[in-house]
């Protein structure tokens, strides 16, 4: 196990570990709502935009899983509780 101002090998270490250099603040140019608007826009052209049959199918999807784990967790939770009822004889 090492020890604290110790080397691996277990001699004592004189050498401290060096400062981390300073960092000089980064400059930051003032905030322009036409620049930012006008580079959101150029990001979103870029975006894959799914057709409508893809929305269609990626929902029904979701809400098909969605619905299957309410069920799920609907059900284990009736079972658990009519199971603890009657452990419990109440």
């Amino acid at each position: 196990m090492q020890r604290q101002g110790q080397d691996p090998d277990g001699e004592s270490s004189s050498k401290r570990a060096a400062a981390p250099p300073k960092r000089n603040p980064v400059k930051r140019e003032p905030f322009r709502p036409g620049l930012f608007f006008r580079e959101v826009r150029s990001e979103l052209r870029q975006v894959a935009w799914p057709n409508r049959a893809e929305v269609v199918n990626y929902t029904s999807v979701t809400l098909i899983t969605l619905l299957s784990l309410m069920a799920l967790i609907f059900l284990l939770n009736y079972g658990f509780a009519h199971l603890i009822f009657w452990l419990y004889n109440v």
